[in-house]
Protein backbone atom coordinates (compact mmCIF):
# COMPACT_ATOMS: atom_id res chain seq x y z
CA UNK A 1 0.00 0.00 0.00
CA UNK A 2 1.14 3.70 -0.66
CA UNK A 3 2.86 5.49 2.06
CA UNK A 4 0.34 8.52 1.47
CA UNK A 5 -2.41 5.94 1.23
CA UNK A 6 -1.25 4.52 4.30
CA UNK A 7 -1.49 7.34 6.46
CA UNK A 8 -4.94 8.57 5.10
CA UNK A 9 -6.21 4.81 6.67
CA UNK A 10 -4.33 5.94 10.27
CA UNK A 11 -5.80 9.45 10.35
CA UNK A 12 -9.54 7.35 9.22
CA UNK A 13 -8.54 4.81 11.99
CA UNK A 14 -7.91 7.44 14.55
CA UNK A 15 -9.97 10.38 14.15
CA UNK A 16 -12.74 9.12 11.40
CA UNK A 17 -16.73 8.06 12.18
CA UNK A 18 -19.00 6.27 10.30
CA UNK A 19 -23.00 6.05 9.90
CA UNK A 20 -25.56 4.00 8.63
CA UNK A 21 -27.64 5.42 5.35
CA UNK A 22 -31.07 5.38 5.18
CA UNK A 23 -32.28 3.53 2.49
CA UNK A 24 -35.78 4.63 2.05
CA UNK A 25 -34.66 7.72 0.35
CA UNK A 26 -33.59 5.85 -2.28
CA UNK A 27 -36.21 3.15 -2.48
CA UNK A 28 -38.46 6.58 -3.48
CA UNK A 29 -36.66 7.49 -5.63
CA UNK A 30 -36.29 4.52 -8.00
CA UNK A 31 -39.28 2.15 -6.69
CA UNK A 32 -39.28 0.33 -9.79
CA UNK A 33 -35.61 -1.34 -9.47
CA UNK A 34 -34.25 -0.84 -5.86
CA UNK A 35 -36.90 -2.99 -3.43
CA UNK A 36 -36.50 -3.33 0.14
CA UNK A 37 -37.70 -6.16 2.41
CA UNK A 38 -41.48 -6.03 2.97
CA UNK A 39 -42.53 -5.17 6.88
CA UNK A 40 -43.58 -8.56 7.57
CA UNK A 41 -40.26 -10.24 7.34
CA UNK A 42 -38.62 -6.89 9.22
CA UNK A 43 -41.25 -7.95 12.13
CA UNK A 44 -39.97 -11.57 11.99
CA UNK A 45 -36.23 -10.99 13.00
CA UNK A 46 -35.12 -12.26 15.85
CA UNK A 47 -31.31 -12.76 17.64
CA UNK A 48 -29.11 -14.08 15.61
CA UNK A 49 -30.42 -13.57 11.99
CA UNK A 50 -28.69 -11.11 9.97
CA UNK A 51 -29.13 -8.20 8.71
CA UNK A 52 -27.76 -6.18 5.68
CA UNK A 53 -27.05 -2.26 6.17
CA UNK A 54 -24.93 -0.01 4.16
CA UNK A 55 -22.20 1.58 6.43
CA UNK A 56 -20.86 4.63 5.05
CA UNK A 57 -17.22 5.91 5.79
CA UNK A 58 -16.24 9.23 6.99
CA UNK A 59 -13.78 10.27 5.46
CA UNK A 60 -14.59 8.24 2.69
CA UNK A 61 -12.25 5.40 1.62
CA UNK A 62 -9.87 6.40 -1.49
CA UNK A 63 -11.99 3.82 -3.62
CA UNK A 64 -15.45 3.84 -2.08
CA UNK A 65 -17.09 5.91 0.75
CA UNK A 66 -19.79 3.33 1.46
CA UNK A 67 -20.11 -0.79 1.85
CA UNK A 68 -23.11 -3.06 2.37
CA UNK A 69 -22.41 -5.37 4.98
CA UNK A 70 -24.01 -8.34 6.93
CA UNK A 71 -24.92 -7.68 10.79
CA UNK A 72 -26.06 -10.33 13.25
CA UNK A 73 -28.95 -9.42 15.18
CA UNK A 74 -28.38 -9.04 19.02
CA UNK A 75 -31.23 -7.00 20.41
CA UNK A 76 -34.27 -5.76 19.60
CA UNK A 77 -35.65 -2.93 21.16
CA UNK A 78 -38.43 -0.44 20.48
CA UNK A 79 -35.89 2.26 21.11
CA UNK A 80 -33.10 0.63 18.49
CA UNK A 81 -31.76 -2.69 18.08
CA UNK A 82 -27.90 -3.79 18.16
CA UNK A 83 -25.97 -6.37 16.21
CA UNK A 84 -22.51 -7.36 15.47
CA UNK A 85 -20.66 -6.88 12.18
CA UNK A 86 -20.32 -10.21 10.81
CA UNK A 87 -18.13 -9.17 7.66
CA UNK A 88 -14.38 -7.70 7.10
CA UNK A 89 -14.74 -3.99 5.82
CA UNK A 90 -12.58 -3.81 2.39
CA UNK A 91 -11.26 -0.30 3.59
CA UNK A 92 -13.49 1.51 6.48
CA UNK A 93 -10.38 1.06 9.43
CA UNK A 94 -13.56 2.44 11.62
CA UNK A 95 -14.40 -0.89 11.98
CA UNK A 96 -13.90 -4.45 12.40
CA UNK A 97 -15.67 -7.98 12.39
CA UNK A 98 -17.33 -8.11 15.33
CA UNK A 99 -17.68 -4.18 16.12
CA UNK A 100 -21.11 -3.29 17.84
CA UNK A 101 -23.42 -1.44 15.68
CA UNK A 102 -26.68 -0.15 16.26
CA UNK A 103 -29.21 0.77 13.78
CA UNK A 104 -33.32 0.91 13.28
CA UNK A 105 -35.29 -1.17 10.98
CA UNK A 106 -35.56 1.14 8.68
CA UNK A 107 -31.98 0.74 7.96
CA UNK A 108 -32.49 -2.68 6.47
CA UNK A 109 -31.58 -3.09 2.94
CA UNK A 110 -32.03 -7.70 3.21
CA UNK A 111 -31.69 -9.97 5.29
CA UNK A 112 -31.41 -13.44 6.12
CA UNK A 113 -33.05 -15.79 8.65
CA UNK A 114 -31.29 -18.39 11.09
CA UNK A 115 -32.68 -22.06 11.14
CA UNK A 116 -35.89 -23.07 9.67
CA UNK A 117 -39.02 -20.66 10.58
CA UNK A 118 -42.55 -20.23 9.45
CA UNK A 119 -41.59 -16.95 7.83
CA UNK A 120 -44.82 -15.35 5.52
CA UNK A 121 -44.58 -15.84 2.19
CA UNK A 122 -43.33 -12.72 0.16
CA UNK A 123 -46.02 -10.92 -1.13
CA UNK A 124 -45.58 -11.20 -5.55
CA UNK A 125 -44.16 -8.61 -6.86
CA UNK A 126 -43.62 -7.16 -11.05
CA UNK A 127 -40.12 -6.66 -11.57
CA UNK A 128 -38.98 -4.41 -14.79
CA UNK A 129 -35.62 -5.72 -16.02
CA UNK A 130 -36.17 -6.04 -19.57
CA UNK A 131 -34.27 -3.74 -21.49
CA UNK A 132 -35.73 -1.54 -23.80
CA UNK A 133 -34.04 1.67 -26.13
CA UNK A 134 -34.69 5.33 -24.37
CA UNK A 135 -32.94 8.85 -25.04
CA UNK A 136 -30.99 9.87 -23.04
CA UNK A 137 -32.86 12.85 -22.29
CA UNK A 138 -35.11 11.29 -20.47
CA UNK A 139 -32.73 9.77 -18.27
CA UNK A 140 -30.64 12.40 -17.64
CA UNK A 141 -32.33 15.45 -18.09
CA UNK A 142 -36.11 14.98 -17.15
CA UNK A 143 -37.35 15.27 -20.50
CA UNK A 144 -40.65 13.62 -20.57
CA UNK A 145 -41.41 10.57 -22.68
CA UNK A 146 -43.42 11.49 -25.50
CA UNK A 147 -43.56 8.42 -27.87
CA UNK A 148 -43.63 5.14 -27.14
CA UNK A 149 -43.57 1.96 -29.37
CA UNK A 150 -43.17 -1.73 -29.19
CA UNK A 151 -41.12 -3.46 -32.47
CA UNK A 152 -39.66 -7.03 -32.71
CA UNK A 153 -36.87 -7.06 -30.47
CA UNK A 154 -33.55 -7.27 -32.20
CA UNK A 155 -30.88 -5.83 -29.51
CA UNK A 156 -30.21 -8.58 -27.15
CA UNK A 157 -27.22 -11.08 -27.30
CA UNK A 158 -27.16 -14.44 -26.16
CA UNK A 159 -25.33 -13.55 -22.79
CA UNK A 160 -27.79 -11.41 -21.59
CA UNK A 161 -29.15 -11.94 -18.11
CA UNK A 162 -32.05 -9.98 -18.73
CA UNK A 163 -34.74 -10.42 -22.42
CA UNK A 164 -34.89 -7.39 -24.58
CA UNK A 165 -38.50 -6.14 -24.58
CA UNK A 166 -38.97 -4.53 -28.00
CA UNK A 167 -39.70 -1.17 -26.43
CA UNK A 168 -38.17 2.21 -28.00
CA UNK A 169 -39.05 5.25 -25.31
CA UNK A 170 -38.08 8.84 -26.94
CA UNK A 171 -38.42 12.08 -25.03
CA UNK A 172 -40.60 14.85 -26.15
CA UNK A 173 -39.16 16.00 -29.77
CA UNK A 174 -41.94 18.57 -30.89
CA UNK A 175 -39.43 21.07 -30.83
CA UNK A 176 -36.66 19.38 -32.68
CA UNK A 177 -36.11 19.07 -36.50
CA UNK A 178 -35.46 15.70 -37.84
CA UNK A 179 -31.55 15.82 -37.22
CA UNK A 180 -31.45 17.06 -34.43
CA UNK A 181 -33.79 13.98 -32.78
CA UNK A 182 -31.68 11.42 -35.71
CA UNK A 183 -28.30 13.14 -33.36
CA UNK A 184 -29.90 11.97 -29.90
CA UNK A 185 -27.72 9.70 -28.00
CA UNK A 186 -29.37 6.78 -26.18
CA UNK A 187 -29.04 3.66 -23.79
CA UNK A 188 -30.01 0.51 -23.51
CA UNK A 189 -31.65 -0.09 -20.22
CA UNK A 190 -33.85 -2.03 -18.08
CA UNK A 191 -37.15 -0.68 -17.98
CA UNK A 192 -37.68 -0.15 -14.78
CA UNK A 193 -34.34 2.83 -14.99
CA UNK A 194 -36.61 4.66 -17.16
CA UNK A 195 -39.91 4.17 -15.07
CA UNK A 196 -38.31 5.50 -12.08
CA UNK A 197 -38.10 9.08 -14.02
CA UNK A 198 -41.33 8.65 -15.96
CA UNK A 199 -43.80 5.99 -15.72
CA UNK A 200 -46.67 7.72 -17.64
CA UNK A 201 -46.87 5.24 -19.77
CA UNK A 202 -46.69 1.71 -17.10
CA UNK A 203 -50.50 0.97 -18.27
CA UNK A 204 -49.06 0.46 -21.88
CA UNK A 205 -46.41 -1.80 -20.49
CA UNK A 206 -48.07 -5.14 -21.98
CA UNK A 207 -49.12 -3.72 -25.04
CA UNK A 208 -48.00 -5.95 -28.32
CA UNK A 209 -45.13 -5.74 -30.64
CA UNK A 210 -46.61 -3.37 -32.83
CA UNK A 211 -48.15 -0.79 -30.99
CA UNK A 212 -47.37 3.03 -30.67
CA UNK A 213 -48.79 5.60 -28.27
CA UNK A 214 -47.82 9.65 -28.56
CA UNK A 215 -48.47 11.09 -25.69
CA UNK A 216 -50.84 14.15 -25.35
CA UNK A 217 -49.43 16.54 -22.92
CA UNK A 218 -52.70 18.70 -22.83
CA UNK A 219 -55.19 15.73 -21.45
CA UNK A 220 -51.97 13.58 -20.04
CA UNK A 221 -52.95 10.63 -21.98
CA UNK A 222 -50.78 8.64 -24.87
CA UNK A 223 -53.51 8.16 -28.19
CA UNK A 224 -52.45 5.17 -30.06
CA UNK A 225 -51.04 5.37 -33.78
CA UNK A 226 -52.09 2.88 -36.13
CA UNK A 227 -50.27 1.71 -39.27
CA UNK A 228 -52.11 4.44 -41.50
CA UNK A 229 -51.67 7.53 -38.86
CA UNK A 230 -48.19 7.46 -39.56
CA UNK A 231 -45.24 9.21 -37.46
CA UNK A 232 -42.55 11.09 -39.20
CA UNK A 233 -39.95 11.02 -36.55
CA UNK A 234 -40.47 7.11 -35.53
Amino acid sequence: MHLKHRLYNLRRRLFGSWSIDDPRPIQASAPYTYFLPPPNEIAALRPGDLVKLVIRSHPPSLEWDAERMWVEVKTIAPDGWSGTLANIPSDMPQLREGSLLRFHPFHIIDLLFEGNRGIPPRPARREYWDRCLVDNCVLDDGVPVYYVYREEPDMADENDKYPESGWRIRGDYRDLTDEELEARPFQYIAIGKVLNVDDSWLHLIDSPIGSAWLRNFETGAYEPLDEEGGHGKA
